[in-house]
């Protein structure tokens, strides 16, 4: 579809060898979506890049807010097609896209087909007229772009098949669900207790389920939809407690609770270096009151790593920790827990009890299953997370 403009015979042989890599790697199993990395150039959307930058699977940051904070990027090729590949876009789709920056908008169109249709939003004029005149550029003049606040969708062209958000959501605006056909399925990357993920939920009648998670990172929403964790520390500026919104925490361990002398315990469960944590992690938060992420890092042996598990209560703290195996594979580590106060025993107890039960139960399970109801909609069973808007609630099977 596109009409390639200022492109050559590297950006092409680039182009290819990208897409090449994502099948290779198992990221893109659609075909349709391979052919559409192929025909996107990918190099025009970030113009100030060299050709090796553009088309290397990583993330091309493009703008930062006053405090330098990364608000607008163009995303890594690996996340964007798995987010794709979730959105299962089919020709002649309705597609409408959650923060604008141009080139996934192009990949969207090529799914879309000449039978479909791409909307763009953004609250930004600067991404916007960006996006805008690269699209045009690219060969993709009949993706609509609209400056707006992406918390509101786009009304006046929906309903939608597809909605695929590329900004951090830590909601559900009710206008998505309003405006996403029914059966159709939005894609958003969900922010819920310290990790991100990336959901692809049906809407079956007036709420959604999920149907496929994976881990990524995005910048965070702006204008109406926008949140912020808030941070508690207990070391000074290098360590501190993340906790979401919705969460009481007029009570919490006092900034220097680490120099208390610690207790620790170890778990038995061992684990790869590799093995990714968060499902552990969400299990945690779904079963133990006063769960919230650390952020920073201290020095020293089994010292916690940013984004650890922990849970707190007025004067203590327990978090997750790890230590290498004394025999055994190099590569694989034990799971423990470091607390500190009063607390700091039953605390430790506690989370292993649950940390054993993730083990047995759900580890190598299918893993959380995620439903997300307007405010007001009677509940399913399971861990429900209030928002503004709606409640996620967080079920697990077995």
């Amino acid at each position: 579809m596109a009409v390639l403009r200022n492109d050559s015979a590297q950006a092409e042989s680039l182009r290819t060898a990208l897409a090449r890599q994502l099948v290779a790697e198992g990221t893109i199993r659609d075909e349709r979506v391979a052919a559409a990395f192929r025909a996107v150039p990918r190099h025009l959307f970030v113009p100030h890049a060299p050709l090796e930058i553009a088309y290397a699977d990583d993330v091309v940051l493009m703008k930062r807010s006053k405090a330098g904070v990364v608000i607008s990027s163009v995303s890594q090729p690996s996340i964007v097609a798995l987010m794709i590949e979730q959105a299962a876009i089919r020709p002649g789709d309705r597609v409408l896209e959650i923060g604008s920056g141009g080139y996934n908008a192009a990949l969207l169109r090529e799914l879309a087909g000449p039978g479909g249709s791409v909307t763009t939003v953004d609250i930004d004029p600067e991404v916007t007229e960006r996006a805008r005149a690269l699209l045009d550029l690219a060969g993709y003049a009949d993706v609509r772009v609209v400056r707006a606040d992406g918390e509101y969708g786009v009304p006046d062209e929906a309903p939608y098949d597809r909605i695929v958000v590329t900004v951090t959501a830590w909601d559900i605006a009710t206008a998505w669900i309003d405006q996403l056909r029914p059966g159709g399925r939005i894609v958003v990357p969900l922010r819920v207790r310290g990790q991100t993920r990336s959901i692809a939920f049906d809407r079956v009648g007036g709420h959604l389920e999920s149907r496929s998670t994976t881990l990524c990172g995005f910048v965070s929403m702006q204008g109406v939809g926008a949140n912020y964790e808030r941070l508690v520390p207990i070391a000074g500026d290098r360590l501190g407690l993340c906790f979401d919104e919705d969460q009481e925490i007029e009570a919490h361990p006092c900034d220097g609770v680490l120099a208390q002398p610690p207790e620790q315990v170890w778990s038995g469960v061992v684990v790869d270096r590799e093995e990714p944590l968060l499902d552990l992690n969400l299990w945690l938060a779904t079963t133990l009151p006063g769960y919230c992420v650390l952020s920073g890092e201290l020095p020293g042996v089994a010292a916690p790593r940013a984004g650890a598990a922990a849970v707190a209560t007025g004067d203590s703290v327990a978090y997750l920790c790890c230590r290498p195996l004394r025999r055994g594979p190099e590569s694989f580590v034990e799971l423990g827990f470091t607390g500190y106060g009063p607390d700091a025993r039953d605390l430790i107890d506690r989370m292993i009890d649950q940390l054993r039960i993730w083990d047995v139960h759900h580890r190598r399970g299918p893993g959380p299953a995620f439903q997300v109801h307007v405010v007001g909609d009677e509940l399913p069973p399971g861990f429900r997370i209030p928002r503004r808007n709606s409640h996620i609630t967080v079920s697990w099977k077995g």
